[in-house]
């Protein structure tokens, strides 16, 4: 018995680097597809050579969303971002047609700006109770703040074009990335589903900034 304990014990070290190698190409190849330009133009803050990327789908209408804009983005910003270690990148996966209609302002108030965009965000997610209990009012209201006129929210939402690129890059987002809920995080293409703490966070960036 003891002569075949050699070979199996070979066998399996082959078997688990097999599964190692296909998990990290599995790994690659998804964090290829959440790298694939989508419809919309990419909002992106952070060095495009940072060795982290996290790409976070979310809802405007989330309330697990709106607690990371706020309380885990800043952090995550001035330890990771802006020292040139992570890439962030929002995503929308709006989950009912008030958050749908949000996403589209912060569209028309950023004008093709990372910055300006999250800043509406930031403001909309602030305001996200009376978004949903009065949206017109408040998407109004917002859109002033980020200097837009009334009219201009009016056509901003009467765009119909902006709404079929979102829900094409929702569509893909669930077909291809497999994401149903908000937030979703990939990380280098890990996907993590569910709210997350800054400590939670760290936890799983500091392995990726050491290889």
């Amino acid at each position: 018995m003891n002569d075949y304990r050699p070979i199996a014990v070979v066998a399996l070290v082959a078997f688990a680097s097999l599964a190692f190698a296909g998990s990290a190409l599995a790994q690659s190849a998804i964090a290829a597809n959440v790298a694939k330009p989508g419809s919309l133009p990419e909002i992106a803050i952070g060095s495009a050579k940072a060795p982290v990327t996290i790409t976070e789908y979310s809802s405007m209408s989330c309330p697990h969303c709106a607690a990371f804009s706020q309380n885990v983005l800043p952090m995550l910003r001035s330890k990771y971002i802006d020292t040139g270690k992570v890439r962030f990148v929002f995503r929308e996966f709006p989950l009912d047609i008030k958050a749908a209609a949000a996403s589209i302002l912060a569209r028309c108030a950023g004008k093709g700006d990372s910055e300006k965009y999250l800043s509406a965000v930031e403001t909309l997610f602030k305001l996200q109770e009376r978004l949903m209990a009065q949206t017109k009012d408040t998407l109004i209201y917002v859109g002033k703040l980020h200097g837009m006129s009334e009219q201009e929210v009016e056509t901003c939402e009467k765009d119909q074009a902006q709404f079929d690129k979102l829900t094409a890059d929702q569509q893909y987002a669930y077909s291809e990335l497999k994401v149903t809920s908000t937030p979703t995080f990939f990380l280098n293409g890990v996907r993590l589903q569910g709210s997350m703490s800054f400590e939670e966070l760290e936890e799983r960036l500091k392995p990726l900034l050491k290889k």
